[in-house]
């Protein structure tokens, strides 16, 4: 999500000086809760890594869980973007598929802090704060589902899979990478990416659901035989 849409979503004006410092604030904020998780986080400790005092902070955001809020925001609309560009652009099922794993897997090695404390922290929100990232995050996955279902349509993908649980698939796949990845050395983001899509894609390609219903009907002739 754009930095103005955010700021908007958590009632704050986007003039460019204030947006810039607040990008700075909400980068710290995400940083520390990344790092110390959101009840090991302080608002001190998002003071004193950017340099100033904690009072100042709450002219950007009136809580912990405001600032939270605004960092959850920003990672899952960064991935509603993206998800939008392919959606809207030109290639089949299995390319704009591919390309999701991609652009989604991108932000854990760009953006770090902000993709763990989406789906590590987020839990820890109020309620209605809960909801409004919820929102957009199901928007995401919406997105996402949409591409399958047109894949689907166009017999490129399975005919027997049900959309909802893929997205739920593919998704958790995904985003576990953010427990392990840069512990594996030497394996860049792209080479994950890769991978993953090759696992997902060989599971949901029509081709993939012919030849498993091949396979399967000769051993059932065989085991007749």
């Amino acid at each position: 999500m754009p930095p103005a849409a955010a700021l908007r979503l958590a009632g704050l004006p986007a003039s460019s000086t204030r947006r810039r410092r607040s990008d700075e604030i909400i980068l710290a904020a995400a940083e520390v809760f990344a790092a110390k998780g959101f009840h090991g986080a302080s608002t001190q400790d998002v003071a004193d890594r950017l340099g100033m005092r904690q009072a100042s902070l709450y002219y950007y955001f009136s809580s912990k869980e405001a600032a939270l809020e605004q960092v959850c925001l920003r990672s899952v609309g960064d991935f509603v973007e993206r998800a939008l560009e392919i959606a809207n652009g030109p290639g089949t099922a299995a390319a704009k598929l591919t390309a999701l794993v991609r652009r989604h897997l991108e932000p854990t090695e760009q953006r770090p802090a902000f993709v763990r404390c989406f789906i590590r922290e987020r839990r820890f929100l109020p309620k209605e704060s809960r909801r409004r990232v919820g929102r957009v995050a199901r928007r995401y996955e919406r997105i996402v589902q949409g591409m399958i279902e047109a894949g689907i349509a166009a017999g490129e993908l399975r005919g027997d899979l049900d959309p909802r649980l893929a997205v739920l698939a593919l998704l958790g796949m995904c985003n576990a990478s953010v427990d392990w990845y840069g512990k594996e050395p030497g394996i860049p983001i792209d080479r994950i990416a890769e991978n993953f899509a090759r696992v997902a894609l060989d599971g949901m390609a029509a081709q993939q659901a012919a030849e498993i219903q091949r396979q399967s009907s000769i051993t059932k002739t065989s085991s007749r035989s």
